[in-house]
This record gives C-alpha cells, sequence and structure tokens, in this order.
C-alpha cells in the first residue's frame, strides 16, 4: 500500500496498535477504532477522555518510545510532522503513514483511504456526514476575511492551506492570499486593509474576547473554535454549521 505522498508502506493485518502523531487524526480513530490507538502526542486534545500514553509533540516526538511501543501503524501528517522522524521511524522498521491534505476535499479523500485501506475497515458514519454538510454549494457573495494565526507578530491563513479552502466554502476570501508565504507574517497597517470579516481561533493562538478583537475596531470579528476551523476529523461533520453561526452572529454583535 503507499500513503498520500505514494511512499510504500507495509502493513501486517490486522492492524491492532496505532501511534498518532497528529490531534485531527487521533480523535478521528479514538472515535472510530479506539480499540487501536495505543500513543499519542501532547497536543492530541480531543475526545476529552483520551486516555493515552503521550509521547511528546508533533514536531518534538520520542521515537525512541515510539518504537518501543512496536506499533503496527504510526499515523502522520507531512505539515505537521518531520521528515526526519517519519524516516527515523522507517529505519527502524516501524510502518508509518503519512497524510497530505491541503482541501476539505483532500481531506475527504485522506480520511477514507486511511480507514478502508491503511486500517482495512469500513467509512466512518462521522465521515458520510461531513461530505453531505460540506456538499452544499458555498454563498455567491464572498466576504473579504483575514484569519489570524499568531500575534506579536501577526501571522495569517494564506493560499494552498486546509483552512483557507475551508473557509472559501463557507463564502470567505482570504484578503492575503496573494502572499508566496502559505502562513504570511504581515504589519498592523497590511493586517486589516480591504477586511470585511475577522476570524480569530483559539488555537494555535488563543484569541480570546479581551486578546484580539481590540486589534480590530469597527471591523465584526468571530471568536470560533479553531478545531471546527483546521481540524480534519469528527468535527467536520458539525464544523459548518457551527462556524455558519459563529460568523452570523459577529455581524449582529
Amino acid at each position: 500500500m503507499t500513503d498520500d505522498l505514494g511512499a510504500s508502506v507495509p502493513i501486517d493485518r490486522p492492524v491492532r496498535r496505532v501511534v498518532s502523531l497528529v490531534p485531527s487524526l487521533t480523535e478521528a480513530v479514538a472515535v472510530s477504532r479506539p480499540e487501536v490507538l495505543v500513543a499519542a502526542t501532547d497536543w492530541c486534545t480531543h475526545p476529552a477522555d483520551l486516555d493515552l500514553e503521550r509521547v511528546r509533540g508533533t514536531k518534538n516526538p520520542n521515537v525512541r518510545r515510539i518504537i518501543e511501543l512496536a506499533p503496527d501503524l504510526v499515523l502522520c501528517n507531512q505539515e505537521e510532522n518531520r521528515r526526519i522522524d517519519v524516516e527515523r521511524l522507517r529505519d527502524a522498521g516501524i510502518p508509518v503513514w503519512v497524510t497530505s491534505i491541503e482541501t476539505l476535499a483532500d481531506g475527504f479523500a485522506s480520511l477514507r483511504r486511511l480507514f478502508t485501506e491503511a486500517l482495512d475497515g469500513s467509512v466512518p458514519a462521522w465521515l458520510i456526514e461531513a461530505e453531505i454538510a460540506w456538499a452544499a454549494p458555498s454563498p455567491a457573495s464572498p466576504r473579504n476575511v483575514v484569519i489570524p494565526i499568531w500575534r506579536n507578530p501577526w501571522m495569517v491563513v494564506g493560499h494552498n492551506t486546509f483552512t483557507g479552502d475551508l473557509a472559501a466554502r463557507l463564502g470567505l476570501r482570504l484578503v492575503h492570499a496573494d502572499r508566496a508565504e502559505r502562513y504570511p507574517h504581515v504589519s498592523e497597517d497590511e493586517l486589516t486593509r480591504d477586511v470585511e470579516l475577522v476570524l480569530l481561533p483559539d488555537e494555535p493562538y488563543v484569541f480570546t474576547r479581551s486578546d484580539g478583537p481590540d486589534a480590530f475596531p469597527g471591523l465584526p470579528v468571530a471568536l470560533v473554535e479553531g478545531r471546527s476551523l483546521t481540524w480534519y476529523g469528527p468535527s467536520l461533520a458539525t464544523a459548518r454549521d457551527t462556524l455558519t453561526r459563529e460568523i452570523a452572529a459577529a455581524f449582529i454583535a
């Protein structure tokens, strides 16, 4: 079998032991195949009652401990995890499945392959619900939006990103999508130029009512759940309705 990057992944059946180094994928497996999940990162916060061994972070996993756990499969993502950690695990004989997700369509296809090919199971019900929820057309008149993900310095969502594609399906146009970087740094003057709406997620930077909206006087600001905006997993089944309500509330406030 080959993963999303075309790398050959030798998987012994049945898969009984999985280590996930991606929070979105951890939640997806924990909800759908909880019996196989043996370890995850410190950043894997969903489901809320997740009780697993932790193997440090997405960028600094405890490779030695992962090897000791002898997993049948380790789950990684091209953007969230480092190539060197993937190579170290593979060099140790550990099968690693790497996902590559830059659009909502990528996410749906990748998750289907993960569950039906890598894990040799069925498509989860929540994934079917998510595909139905996002099948409706986008609003005809898009609003210009900025989606900061960090402050001091300001960093925003740009082109070729999962979050940007999801925003487009909500009828939002990223004002900084013409930058070369996928997550460009912008000055305070550039931050609000041509902006009609601001989305402030609670991750990776934790924007709150007292930290974030103050930088956008006179503009509608929606404080949104970062998981709904950036995660590709069970949250996708409800994310469209959740984000639509939060955006509508910003124009009423």
